[in-house]
């Protein structure tokens, strides 16, 4: 096993590499001067060329590159220009928020997901089948953006059961109800794509199984129906770990949207505000870091992958 991982974290090293090299120069082509931005478009030509020096912009893209993946590999992944402070100490409050918030939609989408990808699977035929179908194709289609505007519409503002954003209540002092309160659209608004996705690969593997030759075996030995689901379950948990692991990485790049119309201080907030800025350290830093969150997530569920059968574990 531990062969395993160490072949699987060799194979993540060019794959971060080609990431940071196509992050950067992406960046680099992005509309905009940071140095306009921060002096306005009216700053003496003096002034322009001391900030363009000391921010380090006016070098070859190659030679800006080399300097910053060598920092980065330490650690150090620059000063935000907008900021006027280490990068690493913008982005990590920002993080723990998106973890948060990612952490809170991956719990709906886990338990959302099996549940209703489980109520049309034991009864393939049958209204329960069909609610959950339509269930899963109307999370599906639901654009992302329209559905948080809405829940913000009925829940937030029409009903007031709710928080239209933001993370805690500053006239109540805030707390951990408080919190979880304020959680709750952005978390449902988050979900709702990555749930639909999940019900249905979930549902049609445990479907599958439930009429494989294996679910025949166990029923003629007599088990009952509530044993047969739950031995039906873990042969499908594959599927559902792989597509529990996709979609945790799709949360934690796609709350972009979630986190801005709910004024939520995450990390998809923060890069779009830099995007804004023209804040190029502050952007490449926060691209790199999904990109690592990407990669990692994928390496543990091929490690889980790989506990729950190992003969997987010799296929790399």
């Amino acid at each position: 096993m531990r062969r395993y991982l160490a072949r699987r974290l060799l194979y993540a090293v060019p794959t971060l590499l080609g990431v940071t090299v196509v992050v950067f120069a992406s960046i680099a082509l992005v509309p905009g001067d940071p140095v306009t931005a921060l002096l306005g478009p009216g700053a003496p030509a003096e002034a322009r060329d001391r900030l363009t020096e000391r921010l380090g912009l006016g070098e070859p893209l190659p030679v800006r590159y080399a300097h910053w993946l060598w920092y980065a590999v330490q650690g150090d992944l620059g000063v935000s220009i907008s900021a006027q402070r280490p990068v690493t100490d913008v982005l990590l409050p920002a993080l723990s928020q998106t973890l948060t918030l990612a952490g809170a939609a991956f719990l709906l989408v886990l338990t959302g997901g099996t549940l209703l990808g489980a109520l049309g699977a034991t009864r393939p035929r049958g209204a329960r089948a069909r609610v959950s179908r339509a269930l899963s194709t109307l999370a599906v289609s639901a654009p992302q953006y329209s559905v948080a505007l809405l829940l913000i519409a009925v829940f937030a503002v029409g009903l007031r059961w709710f928080p239209a954003g933001g993370t805690e209540d500053l006239f109540t002092g805030g707390g951990t109800a408080d919190r979880l309160h304020h959680l709750v659209l952005p978390a449902v608004a988050a979900a709702l794509v990555p749930l639909g996705l999940t019900a249905r690969v979930f549902g049609a593997a445990l479907s599958d199984v439930l009429h494989s030759d294996l679910a025949d075996g166990l029923r003629a030995r007599g088990l009952s129906r509530t044993a047969v689901l739950r031995h039906c379950v873990h042969n499908a948990s594959p599927a559902l770990l792989t597509i529990g692991g996709l979609q945790l990485a799709y949360l934690l790049e796609g709350v972009v949207f979630v986190e801005t119309l709910f004024a939520w201080p995450g990390l998809g907030r923060l890069l779009y505000d830099g995007l804004a800025a023209r804040d190029l350290p502050l952007i490449q830093a926060g691209v790199l870091l999904v990109a690592v969150a990407f990669v990692g997530v994928n390496i543990l569920v091929d490690a889980a992958h790989a506990l729950i059968d190992p003969r997987l574990r010799g296929t790399l």
